[in-house]
C-alpha cells in the first residue's frame, strides 16, 4: 500500500468496513474502562488551585466547570470555547480503530518539523487560548466562554510565579436549558493579570513544567512507562494515563523529542479511538484521538490539525444523555490552544 492510499484511508470520513467485527473489537477495548467513575482522569485533590484550562470534569482538572482560573480569576479548569450540539456518536462517522494509531504516529513524526521553542531557566512560557466550561450558579447552569493568557515559569510549580489573565466572552446555554439571566453578567469583564493561587501537592512524576518535561524519556516505551507511573494495572488506570497526556500538552510544552515519544506512547493506551470532523473551541477543523468514560457518559478528545497534525485543543462530548445530564453529542467543555511563546518576565501583580 502506498502512502497516498494510506493517507486517503486515514483522512476519509466514510463508514468503516466490517462493522460487526470492528464493533466487537471496540466493545472489547471499552470493557477495559467500563469500571470508570464519573470523575475523569486527573484525580481531584492532588492539588488545590487547579490550573486554567483543566476543568474539574475533564480529567478532574481539565474537566469540569469553573474553579481554576476562577480561583485566580474565576476559571477553574477551563474547557474552552463554544458550546455546540453535534450529531450523536451513533450517527457520527468514525475512522477505523487502527486509524488512531496512524493519527498519533503522524503527530509523532511531524513533531520535529514544527517550530521549536527553547525556553531557559528564569523565563516564562506564555499560553494564549480560548475555553468553554460548565458553570452552575444559584439561578441555573450555563457554559461560560473565556479567553485566557497564562504565564508559567519554565521551572518549578506554576503556583510559585504563575500569572493568569481571563476575559469573559458571550456565554452559551447549557445543552437543553435556557440561558440564566445572570450568565451575561461578566461578559467583557476581566483581563487583569492575577497570581495563580493554591497549593500544589502533586508528586514529582505529575509535574508539567518545561524543565521537568524536557528530562522525560525520548522513546515511546519509556514515555509509556512514565504515563503509568504509580498506577496498579486496573482498567481505570488507562483513563488516568489518558488524562496525564492532556496535562502534558494543554498548558505545558514539551521539546520535540519528548512530544514525539508522548504521541507514539499515547497510541498504545487501550480504549483509544479516532473521531473525525471535529472542531476545537476556536472553530478550527481537526481529527481527534479520543477515549470514552462510559460511566460518566462523556468522551474526551485531543484534537489535531488534519494536515500538519499539530495539537489544537481538546473537548468533552456527551455520549450518554442520562449519565451526563445533557443531550448526546453536546460539547460540554472545549479548548483551543492558539499561541505559545517565551517571555523573560510575567506581568507584575499584587501578592
Amino acid at each position: 500500500m502506498n502512502e497516498m492510499t494510506r493517507l486517503n484511508r486515514l483522512r476519509s470520513e466514510v463508514p468503516r468496513a466490517g462493522v460487526s467485527e470492528l464493533r466487537a473489537e471496540e466493545r472489547r477495548l471499552l470493557s477495559e474502562i467500563a469500571a470508570l467513575g464519573t470523575v475523569p482522569p486527573g484525580r481531584p485533590g492532588r492539588r488545590t488551585g487547579r490550573l486554567p484550562g483543566r476543568p474539574v470534569s475533564l480529567r478532574a482538572n481539565l474537566r469540569t466547570s469553573v474553579a481554576l482560573g476562577a480561583a485566580a480569576m474565576a476559571v477553574t479548569g477551563v474547557a474552552f470555547v463554544g458550546a455546540r450540539s453535534l450529531p450523536s456518536p451513533e450517527s457520527a462517522v468514525r475512522v477505523a480503530p487502527v486509524a488512531v494509531v496512524e493519527v498519533l504516529r503522524r503527530a509523532a513524526d511531524t513533531a520535529g518539523s514544527q517550530e521549536e521553542l527553547h525556553p531557559k531557566p528564569g523565563q516564562f512560557l506564555v499560553y494564549e487560548s480560548q475555553a468553554m466550561f460548565r458553570v452552575k450558579p444559584e439561578e441555573g447552569r450555563y457554559l461560560d466562554r473565556v479567553t485566557i493568557k497564562l504565564w508559567l515559569p519554565v521551572e518549578g510549580s506554576p503556583l510559585d510565579e504563575g500569572v493568569i489573565s481571563v476575559r469573559h466572552l458571550e456565554p452559551e446555554p447549557y445543552p437543553g436549558e435556557p440561558l440564566p439571566a445572570e450568565a451575561r453578567r461578566r461578559v467583557g469583564s476581566g483581563g487583569e493579570p492575577s497570581k495563580i493561587e493554591g497549593v500544589d501537592i502533586r508528586p514529582d512524576h505529575l509535574r508539567t513544567d518545561y524543565a521537568y518535561l524536557s528530562r522525560l524519556p525520548t522513546d515511546p516505551a519509556g514515555m509509556r512507562e512514565h504515563l503509568y507511573t504509580g498506577l496498579s494495572g486496573r482498567p481505570l488506570d488507562h483513563y488516568e494515563a489518558w488524562g496525564r497526556v492532556g496535562s502534558m500538552i494543554t498548558q505545558a510544552y514539551l521539546p520535540a523529542a519528548q512530544r514525539a515519544a508522548l504521541f507514539a506512547a499515547t497510541g498504545t493506551i487501550p480504549g483509544v479511538e479516532t473521531v473525525g470532523g471535529v472542531r476545537d473551541a476556536a472553530g478550527r477543523a481537526g481529527v481527534a484521538a479520543a477515549m470514552a468514560n462510559r460511566e460518566g457518559g462523556v468522551r474526551h478528545e485531543y484534537i489535531f490539525d488534519p494536515a500538519t497534525y499539530r495539537y489544537l485543543g481538546e473537548r468533552v462530548v456527551v455520549v450518554d444523555a442520562a449519565r451526563a445530564a445533557a443531550p448526546v453529542g453536546s460539547v460540554l467543555t472545549s479548548t483551543a490552544l492558539l499561541k505559545v511563546e517565551v517571555a523573560d518576565h510575567a506581568p507584575r501583580v499584587a501578592r
